[in-house]
């Protein structure tokens, strides 16, 4: 059974210079599970993927909103929703591709599905083209016996 022991929500507007924040924000809320810099690290690279996707891709000709919610869950687990109501993503398998990018070549590299995956143990991306996009992850925060 998932226990949600704490919760962070916020909503920030999508300008880049809050990228830096959001990801401030959730390795500060993640620090209570006493994470090894290599957890804290990849959960920082993660969620600054997932906000600047929205950033970029949500909202590429304006300023949208991004709803964060952050958990833990049980006495381990870190778990984060990146959520916007922009553009929406129409093919997810595809978005998912490495290398795979809307933008104009070379603009982007087309890996933050792959980066986000890659660092977290879970992930799930849900949306509908016009209504936005759903980053949800999760990251089990191993124990370390002293």
């Amino acid at each position: 059974m998932n226990i949600t022991n704490n919760f962070l929500q916020m909503k920030i507007p999508s300008r880049s210079q809050n990228e830096g924040f959001a990801r401030a924000a959730a390795s500060a809320f993640a620090a209570q599970l006493d994470p090894t810099v290599e957890e804290i690290n990849d959960i920082k690279a993660a969620v600054s993927e997932a906000v600047t996707n929205c950033i970029v891709h949500g909202y590429p000709d304006s300023i949208g909103v991004i709803d964060i919610t952050a958990k833990i869950i049980n006495t381990d687990t870190f778990y984060i929703r990146i959520k916007d109501k922009g553009t929406g993503i129409a093919d997810i398998k595809q978005a998912m591709l490495p290398l795979f990018t809307t933008c104009a070549e070379g603009e982007r590299a087309g890996l933050g599905f792959a980066v986000m995956e890659s660092f977290m143990d879970k992930l799930r991306v849900t949306s509908k083209p016009g209504k936005g996009t759903t980053v949800a992850m999760s990251k089990r925060v191993k124990s370390r016996d002293v």
